[in-house]
């Protein structure tokens, strides 16, 4: 489950992400940005009702069954296939506008047509009935395969960021005597990965679970302290510190700055992270033990953020 509502985050954040960008780009012409606005509201509508399906599914067990999966995988290719971006509803919008346009000046230079002799009506015979469907599936095919290759080309411009971070990490590891300890990327990462280094470095034997609910129980005992890491740039309030602490216990959600600092105070450390292009994040310098080192990525893995432990 959780798995699954971090990919509904992250799809969400990215369809909000290019609705915005196409809002931005129709700005100037109201007919366009009326049916943008449009596109988007059902962008927004499908996507709400697919998530809610999706979660519904789950909690049903049909994801585990092969008729389900087999159903899930169609829906999929089907949703790929009309898979949504502001190029190609731009795209879309730019031919309908000139189909139009072009209709108009078309009937604009036929003007009133002569009388044809009644013979050569005749021998005309009935015309062929034009495929609509046929013209609609090759107008949208040939959409398609010009997005495609439209994408194609921006991605061959793009750094490939996986590649620069991985290679970064390399480097500074190298340079600090350490080497990376991987750690499943299942949610719990960064609390698996100071379990790791406290049974290196403080020989500690604590698992992930006992370092959720020992985070959670510090953060309730000093509140102010960590309520700056509570706001919420999406609704611009702070988060209610005992419904946080409660999801950090019970869930698999992610932890990352203020659950770092919240444990380094816990075992009276210091823990530093290792990142690619930026300093050396290092909290609790003060504490009196030896401190924990983890390393972070951001573009190396599938699901997103990720932290590892370094031995060494």
């Amino acid at each position: 489950m959780e798995d699954l509502l971090a990919r509904h985050r992250k799809e969400k954040k990215d369809l909000a992400g290019e609705l915005t960008t196409l809002k931005k780009q129709v700005s100037g012409d109201k007919k366009k940005k009326k049916e943008v606005t449009k596109q988007c509201e059902d962008k927004e509508r499908e996507l709400k009702e697919r998530h809610e399906q999706e979660i519904a599914d789950l909690e049903k067990g049909t994801n585990g069954n092969t008729a389900g999966t087999a159903e899930s995988a169609e829906n999929n290719d089907a949703e790929s296939e009309d898979e949504f971006s502001p190029e190609k509803l731009l795209a879309q919008l730019e031919l309908e506008k000139e189909q139009e346009e072009a209709a108009s000046a078309g009937k604009k230079k036929k003007g009133p047509v002569a009388a044809e002799p009644q013979a050569a009506q005749q021998s005309s015979g009935p015309k062929p009935k034009k495929n609509r469907q046929k013209e609609r599936a090759a107008r949208k095919a040939a959409e398609q395969e010009a997005i495609r290759k439209q994408a194609l080309e921006e991605a061959a411009l793009q750094p490939d960021l996986r590649k620069i971070e991985m290679e970064n990490i390399e480097s500074l590891t190298k340079l600090n005597g350490t080497t990376v300890h991987d750690i499943v990327p299942d949610g719990h990462c960064l609390y698996s990965s100071i379990a790791d280094q406290l049974a290196v470095r403080h020989e500690v034997g604590v698992d992930v679970q006992t370092l959720r609910s020992q985070c959670a129980a510090e953060i309730r005992r000093d509140k102010n302290s960590y309520i700056p890491f509570l706001f919420d740039e999406a609704t611009m309030s702070i988060k209610d510190v005992e419904e946080y602490t409660k999801e950090l216990e019970e869930t698999a959600i992610w932890g990352g700055d203020l659950e770092i600092l919240a444990l380094a105070r816990v075992y009276d450390c210091p823990i530093s992270v290792l990142m690619s292009g930026r300093p050396v994040h290092r909290v609790n310098d003060e504490g009196a033990k030896e401190e924990l080192k983890l390393v972070y990525y951001k573009h190396s893995y599938g699901l997103g953020e990720h932290y590892n432990s370094l031995r060494g």
